[in-house]
C-alpha cells in the first residue's frame, strides 16, 4: 500500500514485535506457508521451493505525537537502510548465524537483534507517511 495520505511525526515508544522478517509472497506480499520443503501462499494460490522463498521487513510500532498513541506497522524496503541489508539477507545471516553457533534455540539471536531495533528505533522521531 503505496498511497500516503498524510504524513505524521511521531516518536516511537516501543518495539511490538520481536520478529522483523517475514516469508512473502512476490506477488501479492502475503504471508507464506511454509513447511520444510514448499511454500503456499492462502490469498493468491502461489507456491514453490521454501528454499525460494523471499523475504520482506514488517515492523510494528507503538509511536505518539504531541497529543495521541497509535500502533503502526511499517512493511519493506524502506526499512533495509536501518537494518543496513534486506529482509532476505537478514534472515540468510539469522539462519547462517544460528547454523555456525550450534543454536538450537534461537532465543539468545532474537534477543540481541531485538535490543539493536529498540536502540536504533525507541526515543528517536520518524516521519511515517499514513
Amino acid at each position: 500500500m503505496n498511497n500516503v495520505q498524510g504524513l505524521l511525526t511521531a516518536s516511537v515508544i516501543s518495539i511490538q514485535n520481536s520478529c522483523f522478517t517475514y516469508p512473502a509472497c512476490q506477488n501479492c506480499f502475503s504471508r507464506l506457508i511454509l513447511d520444510s520443503r514448499r511454500f503456499n501462499c492462502l490469498k493468491c494460490g502461489c507456491t514453490g521451493e521454501a528454499k525460494d522463498a523471499s523475504y520482506r521487513y514488517r515492523l510494528s510500532l507503538k509511536i505518539a505525537d504531541t497529543n495521541d498513541l497509535f500502533d503502526i506497522t511499517v512493511f519493506g524496503s524502506c526499512l533495509d537502510p536501518y537494518f543496513g541489508v534486506t529482509a532476505e539477507n537478514l534472515q540468510r545471516y539469522i539462519q547462517d548465524f544460528n547454523q555456525l553457533s550450534g543454536e538450537t534455540n534461537t532465543e539468545s539471536s532474537t534477543r540481541a537483534l531485538v535490543q539493536a531495533v529498540e536502540t536504533c528505533f525507541i526515543g528517536k522521531r520518524f516521519i511515517f507517511g499514513v
